[in-house]
């Protein structure tokens, strides 16, 4: 019994904290349905394989709890164990609960069976070999896309969402499924954060079933894009309004309205006006915000009469 306790307690379907008591219920259970005598010919080597498998798993778990039993009650300070000096060392006796020996009747079914698919038969051998590396291995998994407008991913939401997945009949057959997970969109995701189902993807027969991935995308947004947590919001301005003034006035995504106003200044081609805070929220940083930044893109004549050309030439004569 040299496989990691990890696989046991996956062979068993058992969290890692688990009482004897719950032990001995998760592997009764377990052998009523994969008692080899329960199954026909088509499916009993398989059978054979989980109930070889399952009973390996109780029995190493029982023996872990025994120790920790025996060796955890000393530093409680009772008398878990008697040790009587012999020769030069030490004899250890341990005294072993009902519980424990009950275990080790040799009326038990695991004990039954090891007489008749003991680990001494090759065949044996390599179906719980094989079965055990198939309890560590997970299917493949189903991943999907969540679409989110800048809003969603700004103030976060929550969406319900429908997918199919693969699903292992009684008999061995894969059927389609429809399922629904809520997703929950924290407010300043990004594209390609992912929300993660654990077991909620596709079956295949002796495999975990693997994981429903949820990964985030993002609609194109009509008037602001996303550069990291900030918003660029892209303005074009006419000539004559980045020489003489000009303002502007838009909605962040919230709804609320801002306005910049530009009548002592000069508005230059590539000019930007950041404002502080005005951006999407930073995660994890309660509070915080990335920056809204406002690019200017001048709009200039595409042709100008020979009487423009003059004045302009006159009005602009000296400047740097």
């Amino acid at each position: 019994m040299g496989n990691p306790p990890e696989l046991y307690h996956r062979i068993l379907n058992i969290p890692r904290e688990t009482s004897p008591q719950e032990i001995r219920a998760a592997y009764r259970n377990l052998v009523k349905k994969w008692h080899p005598d329960k199954h026909p010919p088509s499916s009993k080597p398989e059978a054979e394989a989980r109930f070889k498998a399952i009973t390996e798993a109780y029995e190493a778990l029982l023996d872990q709890q025994e120790n920790r039993a025996v060796f955890g009650v000393c530093n409680d300070g009772r008398t878990a164990e008697r040790v009587m000096p012999c020769g030069g060392g030490a004899h250890i006796t341990r005294t072993r609960s009902d519980d424990f020996s009950a275990r080790t009747a040799p009326s038990t079914p695991a004990r039954e069976f090891k007489k008749v698919y003991s680990s001494g038969n090759s065949g044996g051998r390599r179906a719980f070999a094989e079965f055990s590396s198939s309890i560590m291995r997970k299917a493949p998994q189903l991943e999907r896309k969540l679409e989110c407008t800048l809003e969603e991913l700004c103030h976060g939401c929550k969406k319900q969402v429908k997918f199919t997945r693969d699903v292992v009949t009684k008999n061995g057959t894969i059927v389609k499924k429809e399922v629904s997970q809520m997703v929950v969109v924290k407010p300043g995701w990004k594209k390609g954060n992912k929300t993660i189902f654990e077991g909620m993807g596709d079956e295949r027969p002796g495999c975990l079933p693997g994981d429903a991935v949820f990964v985030i995308s993002e609609k194109k947004h009509p008037v602001f894009k996303r550069e990291g947590d900030d918003l660029v919001l892209k303005a074009e301005v006419p000539l004559v309004s980045a020489l003489t003034g000009w303002s502007l006035s838009f909605r962040l995504l919230g709804g609320k309205k801002v306005s910049c106003s530009f009548q002592d200044e000069i508005i230059c081609p590539g000019y930007e006006k950041i404002i502080k805070g005005e951006g999407m929220p930073i995660v994890d940083q309660k509070g915080a915000r990335g920056d809204l930044r406002v690019k200017f893109e001048i709009a200039f004549p595409k042709q100008l009469t020979d009487e423009q050309q003059n004045g302009l030439a006159d009005i602009l004569k000296g400047c740097a």
